[in-house]
């Protein structure tokens, strides 16, 4: 009897290394893979992955759908500059978060905020509001443009911008009061010490 394999047809089975190859190559991919999910950082963890930070902010060019146009270049405080939209839900989420931070700088007129409603329509943001609250301008998208200027990538998200109009921080994924009241004073920290290294 021989000791010699037979294929199904009566030749010699050829053993190949393709197969042990090929399964090594898939190990390997799936041993990265999982590095890379272990070592990168969310991006909300990076607020320095948008282009726009450390930038004068760009235009709000958007119509207004509630309250008056806004003029970044005139503005004299913090402004929190969201894009939302009404069929997001991680957005009707975050605004009483969003009403609680434009109440507290209303108080004493430190900051404000301005939403930009993306993919939306106007009659269902009016009616958002009028059912959640907020006082606050609201502008359209203008077709995509502001959204595109200031590289939204997915709603909600917003940026905080300083007095002087340079877009200091990005937030994704739904803001809360408190930690953006935080950044500011961390912001206006290291602007006073900043200024003293200064002097």
């Amino acid at each position: 009897m021989s000791t010699h394999e037979t294929d199904a047809v009566g030749g010699p089975v050829r053993h190949s290394n393709a197969v042990r190859i090929a399964a090594a190559a898939i190990g390997v991919v799936m041993a990265l893979f999982v590095v890379m999910l272990f070592t990168s950082k969310n991006s909300s963890d990076q607020p320095s992955a948008s282009p726009v930070i450390g930038q004068q902010a760009p235009a709000l060019g958007g119509k207004a759908l509630l309250g008056e146009p806004v003029d970044i270049g005139s503005n004299d405080r913090w402004l929190l500059v969201n894009f939302f939209a009404t069929w997001c839900v991680p957005c009707v989420k975050e605004h009483p978060e969003l009403r609680q931070f434009a109440e507290n700088g209303a108080k004493d007129g430190s900051a404000r905020v301005v939403s930009v409603a993306y993919d939306d329509e106007a009659s269902a943001v009016k009616k958002f509001f009028e059912k959640q609250g907020g006082d606050w301008p609201v502008l359209d998208a203008d077709r995509g443009r502001t959204a595109l200027d200031w590289g939204v990538a997915k709603v909600p998200e917003s940026f905080l911008v300083a007095p002087n109009g340079v877009v200091v921080h990005r937030l994704q994924g739904g803001v809360k009061a408190r930690e953006v009241e935080a950044l500011i004073e961390r912001y206006e920290a290291q602007g006073r010490a900043n200024q003293e290294g200064g002097s």
